[in-house]
């Protein structure tokens, strides 16, 4: 454990760290970790990054809880975009008025702006976690709310030459509105999800099974040649403008301030049981506060058992048992990724806000 420290021999880096702000990230100013709660007893006092770690990775090796990367993440002005960083960059540990604090040193030793500086794409950051799957299952799936307004969008009813399914380079027709310019999805209803406590809908999931151009629209008939398809296009199947599908990547992990319970809904694939690094739908989303990069706890659900006098069912407590990571949110829910997990979650599964009293087991 580090000593904590009394002004004599204060652990301070040079360089950087005179000129380092003394704001904390926003929503937790004016808090921070101390020396003995909240560092890893075996941080290190520099670490370099290196090509394919994550903003979860780095925040490890430093802290016992990830989440708290913006207790300690201080933004240095003379840096531009200081959250951003790059293979190269050293995170480095330092006094902070009696807090651990880890400021951000550019590759080379070079921390002023100036027109010789060399500049690093900004496709080269490192990211906050394993983005490549999340990219993945963006593209293939969307949520709607709203699911009266899909009985008003266009929809597959019939291919050319009579055909029932249509690939790569068939036309087809759909009838309905199809925007003119640009290229068209085809999608298909997937799962309702549904509020385990209330039954409100919070949302349709539409899974892609295509894309199209549209040639012509003649009244409310439209002609499309397919694209591409990563399913055969059927009838009745749902033609929609493409989603933007913008993913937030500067997001660093953090806790949410206000107070959230929710529960795991589904694994997308109808996969069974859930480990890390599997996309995860929750029945928490923009209304309930949750955004990109907000961190839940997952609580796994007791055992049911038998009552051994009355014979009644019981269910035994839960156990906290990994962390989740939000990183698409819509109004009513959100997906997020599993990033840690030291039991095999299920859905029904409980999420809530961290605890910072974790067992240094579950990381």
């Amino acid at each position: 454990m580090r000593q904590r420290s009394d002004g004599k021999g204060r652990r301070r880096w040079l360089g950087l760290g005179a000129a380092l702000g003394m704001a904390l990230a926003a929503g937790v100013q004016g808090q921070g970790l101390s020396w003995e709660d909240g560092l890893r007893g075996d941080a290190p006092d520099r670490y370099t990054v290196v090509r394919g770690d994550t903003l979860w990775d780095i925040s490890g090796r430093f802290l016992r809880h990830p989440w708290q990367w913006p207790e300690v993440w201080q933004v240095n002005p003379q840096i531009r975009n200081p959250h951003l960083i790059y293979p190269g960059d050293v995170i480095y540990l330092y006094d902070c008025d009696g807090r651990p604090c880890l400021g951000l040193e550019r590759g080379q030793g070079q921390v002023r702006l100036s027109p010789e500086m060399r500049t690093i794409p900004h496709r080269e950051a490192i990211e906050p976690i394993p983005l490549e799957d999340i990219r993945h299952f963006l593209r293939e799936h969307r949520i709607v709310d709203d699911p009266e307004a899909l009985e008003e969008l266009a929809y597959v009813v019939g291919g050319d030459d009579r055909r029932l399914m249509s690939g790569v380079g068939d036309r087809l027709y759909a009838r309905g509105e199809v925007p003119a310019g640009g290229r068209v999805g085809f999608y298909r209803v997937g799962e309702r999800f549904l509020d385990p406590a209330s039954g409100e809908l919070l949302g349709l999931e539409l899974e892609s099974v295509g894309q199209a151009r549209r040639e012509r629209q003649e009244e409310d008939m439209a002609v499309l040649e397919v694209t591409s398809s990563r399913q055969e296009v059927r009838n009745g199947d749902i033609v929609l403008p493409l989603e933007d599908r913008g993913l937030v990547t500067e997001f660093i992990p953090r806790a949410l301030e206000r107070e959230v319970e929710g529960t795991i809904l589904s694994v997308p694939g109808g996969v069974q049981f859930i480990g890390r690094l599997q996309v995860v739908a929750l029945d928490r989303g923009q209304r309930d506060g949750l955004e990109p990069g907000h961190v839940l706890m997952v609580e796994q659900r007791g055992e049911l058992v038998s009552d051994p006098r009355t014979g009644e069912q019981l269910r035994l407590p839960g156990e906290d048992a990994g962390l989740v990571m939000v990183f698409k949110t819509y109004r009513k829910m959100s997906y997020g990724l599993v990033m840690e997990a030291s039991r095999t979650l299920g859905v029904g599964d409980r999420v809530h806000n961290p605890r910072r009293a974790v067992s240094a087991a579950q990381r």
